[in-house]
């Protein structure tokens, strides 16, 4: 099952700005050339609302989120400062909160199905957007969300309604800090990240940082170095994931497939060729678990968009050839119209010594956990927008193109992460 939106890339972030939705739109364009449709159930991602995004995120945050708009940001300087929303890499543009609110609308409603059933993997690559914290932007991320309407985190917080246990997993250059920080002191959440490390944004993910209270030992962070090979990060990440898979024994599975990582990516500084990248994609999916797979950072976009076309066609069974199918945007892939995205002659500073290193405090810790929690289900407020679809048997014969009106979701009770988990 496969979310997207034909109007996301009509909102506009800014000549300059790295994270332009065109990506998006590139992408979707690869998708259906490639006739990838036929194999998916598409479904245009329904908006999440204001009181679903309170559900982790502050009221007034939110608020300030829906009213801020390029004419009104002289009226909430303050605000700006405070959310760190305008400055810096989080600037306000026309339809700042409708973007969000469909971006966040894709993971959760993918979250949602997966849980219920109705299908074994979700994608999402206008959600996994990492950086976003309760009641502040970061990293190009405005919002995170916390129950069932979500992006990343309120995808999580959907599957434990749900499950046990999940997994998260973030393949992208830059540390997932808002996600591990929203599940930093509970066992039923293990996050794990591949992330430069030292002088870089977001400044977080060392390898000691590894959670809090009952969340102790459930945050594994492996910190990377400069110019990282396909070899060298298949070398560490396999094993990892596999030990990961034997001691927290997960019962779903999110992946975010940042392709800042990829070779030549305009703020990135790794080396993955795009079959490196998604050979992630491939090992994750042999475990046969639900699998919610995100987008997340990427910054020079016809490689952003060749990376997630191709992982769409993994996901569903398929190798795509190796000629870019005539479509809107053909030329952003010239000269060469391939879709392949090969590693550059940049040095690679992982030594075998430093990722064996790694690796091996990383297993420690997994054996220190020795095996999986025993956690029980707690309740998890209910959302009305998802709880229909328990009872919608004839959901699948509906047009996917037609949408729910805001005002028909009835409010739901907002609930603290604490009170949660």
């Amino acid at each position: 099952c496969y979310f997207f939106d034909a109007d996301i890339g009509g909102f506009h972030y800014g000549p300059s700005h790295p994270m332009k939705p065109t990506r998006i739109k590139m992408c979707h364009a690869l998708v259906m050339n490639y006739g990838l449709y036929k194999r998916m159930e598409i479904f245009r991602a329904k908006p999440a609302t204001k009181r679903e995004m309170t559900q982790f995120h502050t009221d007034d945050y939110i608020e300030f989120l829906a009213k801020a708009s390029p004419n009104t940001a002289h009226q909430f300087v303050k605000e700006q400062g405070k959310y760190q929303v305008g400055v810096d890499d989080c600037p306000i543009f026309d339809g700042l909160f409708d973007y969000c609110s469909i971006s966040s609308g894709g993971s959760m409603e993918g979250a949602a199905r997966l849980s219920r059933d109705k299908c074994d993997i979700a994608i999402n690559w206008a959600g996994g957007l990492h950086h976003a914290k309760k009641s502040e932007a970061s990293g190009f991320c405005y919002v995170n969300g916390f129950n069932a309407s979500t992006d990343i985190v309120l995808g999580i917080l959907e599957m434990l309604r749900h499950y046990e246990r999940v997994l998260y997993i973030d393949i992208d250059c830059h540390h997932g800090d808002g996600v591990e920080e929203a599940f930093y002191s509970t066992e039923r959440v293990m996050t794990v990240s591949f992330h430069k490390y030292g002088e870089y944004f977001p400044g977080t993910g060392d390898f000691r940082d590894v959670g809090v209270s009952k969340g102790k030992g459930y945050a594994l962070n492996f910190p990377l170095r400069d110019g990282i090979t396909d070899q060298s990060y298949r070398s560490v990440f396999e094993p990892i994931i596999t030990a990961v898979m034997e001691q927290y024994q997960p019962q779903a599975i999110v992946l975010q497939c940042g392709t800042d990582s990829l070779a030549g990516d305009k703020l990135g500084c790794l080396n993955l060729s795009m079959r490196g990248h998604a050979n992630c994609v491939e090992f994750v999916k042999k475990f046969n678990l639900p699998l919610l797979l995100l987008g997340g950072g990427g910054y020079t976009m016809r490689n952003v968009s060749r990376a997630w076309a191709y992982e769409t066609g993994l996901a569903t069974g398929v190798e795509l050839g190796e000629d870019i199918p005539m479509n809107e945007y053909y030329n952003y892939f010239g000269p060469d119209y391939k879709l392949d995205v090969r590693p550059s002659n940049m040095e690679d500073l992982n030594t075998p010594s430093y990722l064996n290193r790694m690796q091996e405090i990383t297993v420690q810790n997994l054996r220190e956990l020795g095996g999986p929690p025993g956690v029980g289900m707690q309740e998890v407020p209910r959302v009305p927008m998802f709880d229909d679809m328990d009872d919608n048997e004839d959901e699948d014969m509906e047009n996917p193109d037609d949408r729910r009106p805001r005002r028909s979701f009835p409010s739901s009770m907002c609930a603290d992460a604490d009170e949660v988990l």
